[in-house]
């Protein structure tokens, strides 16, 4: 450990900067991947018909506001600190190692949003009912407006199939990560959803 210490210190601090930031990046995503795969990223919820397909148009209807999620935060890091790190020594003008790993960030955001759709793709079973979440709990994926005032998104998982739905409150906002429960299917794949701490 006195090794690695003495040899983080040493490091030019620009590059211990992206190593910092590489190695947090790192243990976050791996992290995030290994509770996903666990099962533990699971999620219950649902209402209304019978759809016949993925959300496939989630990515569009959200918009540029996808880019915000906290994974996708942590997917840029870590592909801007291992840039700089790796580029080091091939580039040595600071400016420019900064905005080559910028880019390598936002492709590997990119890499990653196209790989979890994929995955959602193969998880499903071609069918679901949104009826079946109702009452159940859910996580929100994209941030969802208090007081009816925009659209969200939550997770929900299907039998083994993870959906991605718009959802709505009259409460407070709810912000990402946070666990809600289903309470009603406004209209197609739109859920309302109200905070699991709410008690009736």
């Amino acid at each position: 450990m006195n090794f690695l210490s003495d040899w983080f210190i040493q490091l030019d601090p620009t590059l211990r900067f992206y190593w910092g930031i590489a190695i947090f990046a790192s243990i976050v995503v791996i992290i995030q991947m290994t509770m996903s795969f666990a099962g533990m990223g699971d999620i219950d919820s649902g209402d209304a018909d019978v759809d016949f397909s993925t959300d496939t148009d989630s990515l569009d209807n959200a918009g540029s506001m996808h880019l915000l999620s906290i994974r996708n935060i942590f997917y840029f890091l870590l592909g801007f600190g291992w840039a700089g790190v790796s580029l080091w020594s091939t580039i040595p003008n600071t400016i420019a190692l900064c905005v080559v790993s910028i880019l390598v960030g936002c492709l590997f955001v990119a890499i990653f949003i196209f790989l979890f759709r994929q995955m959602m793709k193969l998880q499903s079973n071609g069918a679901f009912n949104v009826n079946d979440a109702v009452g159940k709990v859910c996580d929100v994926y994209l941030r969802i407006p208090g007081q009816n005032e925009g659209l969200g998104k939550v997770q929900i998982s299907f039998n083994g199939s993870v959906q991605e739905l718009d959802a709505r409150t009259s409460g407070d906002p709810i912000p990402s990560g946070a666990k809600v429960r289903v309470l009603r299917v406004i209209e197609k794949k739109v859920l309302e959803v109200e905070p699991l701490n709410i008690e009736h």
